[in-house]
């Protein structure tokens, strides 16, 4: 299969639909992004590489970051982790401060908002006082990807600061039911910083080979989780990785998943593949558009589905 020749399609097919939707203008930092952008990559297990457009363009991961996070989670806590964040889909918007309350602060999933902060707070528990959780996460993206040059975007991270106000309630709301431990504030801004952390869509797909791989990364042949937690993981993207939006996105895409409103998306081939695609402008449900399209036109190109 000449992978290359997909590409080049499938970037040809999605020119016409670049600039529907819009940027994620309700974070200022990202509000002057252009629309117009797109760049798709493929590394597969082997190390073979594959990119068309604005692949190594950089941008701000977002929620993509939660997969990093969470895997230091889970390989910290193990099964105790669940205790604070459950595995189900939320079926409601990605910062509902109202399942929250009704679930008596105990979030869905660790890839809506709550969870993501909750899973947050304890890596911040995990590496005080010697470490701090953003450099763990970091080092971490570091060690997937092979590359030493990563690292958060300070503007976009106090921009986010500045204006998550309803990510700061849903820490607090957390914190009064117990299921919070450390200062909501410091908690909060190392929340913002891991989000505004940038890559390319080429570093993605190299960074995420773990997960395709049973949790052994298949170039440099670190071991980062055990093969059941890296199947928990892909379970989780495919369930929950595009907010309420993952039962259409396992739909027409069929890969386990995760979008992040600053328009990547990262989707895994178990055994075979990580693809990550970077287009950011949104559809309703914060998802990159025309990057759902571009994993959906390769799936049925290729026939790349776990299904």
């Amino acid at each position: 299969m000449n992978l290359l020749a997909v590409l080049k399609e499938i970037h040809q097919e999605v020119t016409p639909l670049l600039g529907q939707g819009n940027v994620a203008k309700y974070i200022p930092a990202l509000a002057k992004t252009d629309p117009m952008q797109f760049g798709m990559a493929i590394t597969l297990n082997d190390g073979q590489f594959y990119g068309v457009g604005s692949y190594e363009k950089t941008f701000s991961i977002q929620s993509i970051a939660k997969v990093f996070s969470y895997t230091l989670a889970l390989r910290a806590y193990q099964n105790d982790l669940y205790k604070r964040v459950w595995r189900e889909p939320s079926g409601t918007a990605f910062n509902s401060l109202i399942q929250l309350e009704k679930e008596a602060g105990i979030p869905r999933n660790p890839f809506i908002n709550a969870g993501a902060i909750a899973v947050c707070d304890s890596l911040v528990t995990h590496y005080s006082p010697d470490k701090t959780a953003l450099n763990e996460v970091i080092t971490f993206i570091h060690e997937c990807c092979g590359e030493r040059t990563i690292t958060f975007d300070q503007a976009v991270s106090e921009s986010e600061m500045e204006h998550g106000f309803r990510n700061i309630a849903l820490a607090n709301l957390m914190k009064s039911f117990g299921n919070f431990e450390n200062d909501v504030h410091s908690v909060i801004e190392t929340y913002f910083q891991v989000c505004s952390i940038a890559m390319s869509a080429k570093q993605l797909s190299r960074s995420m080979l773990y997960l395709a791989n049973n949790g052994t990364d298949p170039i440099s042949r670190k071991n980062f989780i055990s093969s059941p937690q890296a199947k928990r993981i892909n379970s989780l993207m495919l369930t929950c990785g595009h907010y309420d939006a993952s039962g259409d996105f396992a739909f027409r895409v069929g890969l386990p998943g995760k979008s992040g409103v600053g328009g990547g998306i990262v989707a895994v081939v178990p055994g075979k593949m990580s693809i990550a695609v970077y287009s950011p402008a949104l559809n309703k449900y914060g998802n990159s558009l025309v990057g759902t399209k571009a994993l959906e036109l390769f799936t049925t190109k290729t026939g790349l589905s776990i299904f």
